[in-house]
């Protein structure tokens, strides 16, 4: 399929898709319109006729889930299975969930199911010559979050070949907000429309996000499954890989950039935002009143909180003159100032929320500069700052111990070539530098000398290979080389294992139903509504299917490999009851034992992430999905977590649009996993 230029009506028309006014309306938590909206009845022909095309595709799934006459062949089968389960996911959920929004689309999901059913029986003779397709290609991942096929979509440029060559550029574009961006129409989008940009001899990368969520959570996922699966079937150079978006997926730009700087060869965030209490208060005229711990949890999102990141990272921003969007960049470069960085920010003369031609004609140029370099893969200095060790490293650095989260820690390091390498840092309690094979640079005859906070430490030589690792633990006031001695009885929070809750959804986990009968009636009602809540949500807002098992079906396997969201208490849940003893907040019978706390069972519930004392390596959580809720959904700044690591909640308020129902107490664990005192604040949610 040849390519055909963008002219400047789509520059500046397509930039913006699907909008809402985000108007005074959106900010009533008692009055929340739907998201998705509620689609159109179809008629009972087209329902017929799209029934009859998916029974028939997904026949020849299940056919494809059946072991081929080789391994091989089989393997061949379960890598691009989600090639075709896309388009049976995509009608089926749209049918089943009523997520057609427009007649047409009836119609483009019947043809996509007869692409699906090409597909399929190409595969079963084991065939894929999509794999071997230019121009607009629509293709599919298995996510390891829920096991659902995630599409995405693709342009491959007429210079690529498959039959070998030099690696190619890839740009990942994130797109805008679209309340009605079904998998359908995302498909149809994918499979119909160049976009926005497509570079000379780049291969661009479209990844859906799981709808509507600003591309954070499992959409910040998604964008990094769909890009390894990118990498595994097509010749991608590493070092010049290009984050780019506008509007919402200008918003994901930012986040992107700062959060895994050392990954892109550069960052080009449009419009957007980049943090949550001034673009609230600017772009949704909001009140923004958030408890102690919510304003905390701003931290994982809130892109100021990272500018010093993009040191690692060449950023060009774009605003329209008149766009309200402009504020993003705005307060970035604030952000940028105060760590002595001038943000390069275009601003398309007299234009709204739009791309100005030249301006991204003038991108382009920068870009094609930028790659002729490629990504620095080992910068000599790193100036690093995180909150969380979900965010931990940057180029040779990795964080692996704070002294507090959700507390800014940073670092600055230099590594000299003559053999020394010096850093200062803050609320950092464990570190490693590391250069793999033929990276480091230092004198392989001799140790390598740390200087950290003043402090010297003498390090491990380099290996004859040219690598280098240099672990160190603070403790006592002084830091030690290796790695922290390990204790029995503590498990501390490391990356991926630090929570809060929100972060168990953010890789594989499981739904645990309770097959007992609680002691506590209105706990079990308010227990069974918020699963199903937890279940419809996540298919509406994060589009997959939540695996659900009861709780004797729990084995060995499923702890390996998932977090256990455990719903119910110990009389309800025998997996819970299994190990409510080792928690860090005791539910006994007759009431919730938060330290010195108490709060009667009969009327209270706890909600908490904590490892799983089953399997330490995965979390457990007691009862709750993610924790933003459908006033939340109106706009994507609000997308944020809305809990912290644990939290009582007093069932007699009964759930709204922002929280489970009264919040009593709240906190996060301290880096043990432990009890920490009460906060000095009062947890007053404004619920």
């Amino acid at each position: 399929m040849k390519l055909r230029s963008i002219v400047a009506a789509v520059v500046l028309l397509a930039s913006a898709a699907v909008l809402r006014g985000d108007g005074p309306k959106d900010n009533l938590p008692d009055n929340v319109r739907q998201i998705p909206p509620r689609g159109i009845e179809v008629s009972e022909a087209d329902a017929t006729e799209l029934t009859r095309l998916l029974d028939e595709l997904g026949d020849l799934i299940k056919q494809l889930h059946k072991p081929g006459k080789s391994p091989s062949e089989t393997a061949r089968r379960q890598r691009y299975l989600p090639d075709v389960e896309i388009f049976y996911r995509a009608s089926r959920d749209a049918l089943r969930h009523k997520e057609f929004f427009k007649a047409n689309e009836v119609q483009t999901a019947i043809k996509q199911v007869g692409t699906g059913l090409e597909r399929a029986r190409a595969l079963l003779k084991g065939e894929a010559p999509w794999l071997r397709q230019t121009g607009l290609v629509v293709r599919g991942y298995r996510s390891r979050i829920d096991g659902s096929a995630q599409p995405y979509g693709l342009v491959i440029p007429e210079s690529y070949g498959t039959a070998g060559g030099a690696p190619f550029r890839l740009d990942i574009w994130c797109h805008g907000r679209g309340e009605v961006l079904s998998e359908v129409n995302f498909i149809n989008q994918r499979m119909r429309q160049v976009g926005q940009i497509h570079p000379a001899d780049t291969i661009v990368l479209h990844p859906y996000g799981r709808y509507c969520n600003a591309f954070k959570f499992a959409g910040e996922v998604d964008v990094l499954e769909a890009l390894e699966s990118v990498q595994r079937d097509y010749r991608i150079d590493e070092d010049k890989i290009m984050m780019r978006g506008f509007s919402m997926g200008g918003a994901a730009c930012w986040q992107f950039a700062v959060h895994f700087a050392d990954r892109w060869a550069a960052a080009t965030p449009g419009a957007g935002f980049a943090e949550t209490a001034e673009f609230l208060r600017v772009f949704q005229n909001e009140k923004v009143r958030p408890t102690w711990y919510e304003q905390k949890l701003w931290h994982w999102y809130d892109c100021t909180d990272y500018a010093v990141n993009l040191s690692q990272c060449p950023t060009i921003a774009y605003s329209g003159e008149f766009d309200s969007q402009k504020q993003a960049a705005d307060i970035m470069e604030k952000a940028l100032a105060r760590e002595e960085i001038d943000l390069v920010h275009l601003i398309g003369p007299k234009m709204k929320h739009a791309y100005h031609p030249e301006s991204l004609a003038q991108i382009e140029r920068m870009l094609v500069d930028i790659a002729a370099k490629g990504r620095e893969r080992f910068p000599r200095t790193i100036r690093f700052s995180t909150y969380t060790l979900k965010y931990n490293r940057a180029g040779w650095v990795t964080v692996d111990g704070l002294k507090e989260h959700w507390s800014e820690a940073r670092i600055q390091a230099e590594a000299a070539p003559e053999g020394t390498v010096t850093a200062r840092t803050s609320n950092i309690s464990d570190l490693t530098f590391s250069y793999p094979a033929g990276w480091a640079s230092f004198d392989i005859t001799k140790p390598v000398q740390v200087v950290i906070d003043g402090q010297n430490v003498a390090g491990p030589k380099p290996g004859s290979d040219r690598s280098w690792e240099c672990r160190l633990f603070h403790s006592d006031g002084k830091w030690q080389l290796g790695a922290r001695p390990a204790k029995a009885d503590v498990v501390r929070k490391r990356h991926d294992l630090q929570g809060p809750i929100d972060d168990a959804f953010m890789n594989s986990f499981v739904f645990v139903r309770p097959t007992g009968k609680s002691a506590n009636p209105a706990f079990a009602k308010w227990c069974e509504a918020e699963m199903q809540h937890a279940i419809t949500h996540w298919r509406q807002q994060f589009r997959g299917d939540a695996r659900v098992i009861d709780d004797t079906q729990v084995d060995k396997t499923v702890i390996e490999k998932s977090h256990l969201v455990l719903w119910g208490d110990a009389d309800s849940n025998a997996v819970l009851r299994k190990i409510a003893e080792d928690l860090p907040i005791g539910w006994k019978n007759d009431q919730i034992v938060a330290g010195d706390r108490k709060y009667p069972s009969a009327d209270h519930a706890l909600l908490l992430i904590a490892p799983n004392p089953l399997n330490p390596q995965r979390y457990v959580v007691l009862n709750s999905g993610f924790t933003y809720r459908e006033y939340d959904y109106l706009n994507n700044a609000r997308q944020v977590p809305k809990l912290p690591d644990w939290a009582v909640v007093d069932l007699r308020t009964p759930p709204n649009s922002r929280y489970p129902g009264k919040v009593v107490a709240a906190d996060f664990f301290d880096e043990e996993w432990k009890l920490r005192p009460p906060h000095q604040k009062a947890s007053k949610p404004s619920n």
